[in-house]
């Protein structure tokens, strides 16, 4: 399946009227796996993860509630602790950003105006996009060279801007979450993209910026 939706939709040019089709091509794909396709994944994700030597140490580490599909992260979510390494969920911000709350299994939610969940933490205990070590970002579709497409809100491309003026990899590392399925042939990257420096698939830990 590698490659495929690359191919059928012309994203070799990456034409942005293709990508509202290949949004929804994808989320059809992903909505379709079964439960025990989607718990296989999230256990194998968990090994990909711990080949990134950051992922082990770093001590603030931002994440996302799996909704539509999105690959889970709830086994990984259970090594953090055993670690002693905190664990955020995405808020939304003023000016269509993100900031983070510290949360775990057990502590209350309250779905957002895109009923995802959110952390009801006190807004002195909320962290910047800047102050997180190594964020978990999902995504729809992505390619070798770290270019991602999203839901097409733009929320991590804002928060995450400032990024784009900082030799790569820098703090906090972007680490994409997918299933391996959702790799693309190549996306022409917009003005406005961050670029992931690695992506986490089911299958394997992909390097998309190189070290220096």
């Amino acid at each position: 399946m590698r490659h495929l939706f690359a191919i059928l939709f012309g994203m070799t040019t990456d034409p942005l009227h293709s990508r509202a089709q290949l949004r929804a091509h994808l989320r059809t794909v992903r909505a379709q796996l079964g439960a025990t396709e989607r718990i296989a994944a999230a256990s194998a994700l968990v090994s990909t993860l711990e080949q990134l030597p950051e992922f082990l140490v770093d001590a603030r580490v931002a994440g996302y509630w799996a909704v539509g599909g999105e690959l889970p992260l709830n086994i990984a979510l259970g090594r953090l602790r055993a670690r002693a390494q905190s664990y955020y969920l995405p808020v939304l911000a003023a000016g269509n950003t993100l900031t983070f709350a510290p949360w775990e299994q057990g502590l209350p939610v309250r779905a957002n105006r895109y009923g995802i969940p959110e952390p009801e933490s006190d807004p002195t205990e909320l962290v910047s996009a800047q102050d997180i070590d190594l964020v978990l970002v999902p995504l729809l579709g992505f390619d070798h060279c770290g270019n991602r497409l999203g839901a097409g809100a733009g929320y991590y491309d804002r928060s995450f801007a400032f990024l784009k003026e900082k030799p790569r990899p820098a703090q906090p590392l972007l680490v994409g979450i997918g299933y391996h399925f959702q790799e693309l042939l190549q996306l022409t990257p917009q003005p406005w993209d961050v670029a992931l420096d690695f992506v986490a698939t089911d299958r394997e830990l992909i390097e998309c910026a190189p070290r220096t």
